[in-house]
């Protein structure tokens, strides 16, 4: 049996993009701190590195299109936190964000990881934004990393 995987190991040289909504940055700020980390652990060049900030999540979609149609990067780690309210709007946002993000990266044919948020509550986030969870900015950015090298061993 042959197993092919990537490997959590950037070479330095791949030019990748941190794709953020600054809504809710209290929460989000701390995700790309995470990412940040992730990165430069991994071999990452932080010349080679960039955060691009949308206005919020139901943007990350349009935003990602345009990096993506640049093909200045190597990859793209999105980023978001979408925390339920009292009303219908987080289904909405959460599920077209989603979808958008999914349908963005097939169409391009290069790695996107998506580390966007979709809490009941801001204490939810919190923990999944450095506290009791991890990080989940940390996690899509390893994710990030691995889908690059598989791509290469495919």
């Amino acid at each position: 049996m042959n197993t092919i995987e990537g490997k959590l190991l950037l070479k330095g040289d791949e030019k990748i993009a941190i794709l953020c909504s600054r809504f809710n940055h209290i929460i989000t700020d701390r995700l790309v701190e995470g990412a940040k980390d992730s990165f430069l652990r991994h071999g990452g060049n932080t010349d080679l590195l960039s955060v691009v900030l949308a206005p919020g999540a139901w943007e990350l979609p349009f935003v990602l299109d345009r990096l993506l149609h640049s093909k200045k990067y190597n990859g793209i780690c999105t980023l978001g936190a979408i925390i339920r309210g009292g009303t219908p709007h987080f289904d909405y946002v959460s599920a077209e964000a989603t979808k958008g993000i999914a349908n963005t990266t097939l169409k391009y044919g290069i790695p996107v990881s998506f580390g966007v948020l979709t809490t009941d509550s801001i204490e939810q986030a919190i923990e999944r934004a450095g506290a009791k969870v991890g990080n989940k900015g940390f996690e899509a950015m390893s994710s990030l990393i691995e889908l690059l090298d598989l791509c290469k061993e495919l």
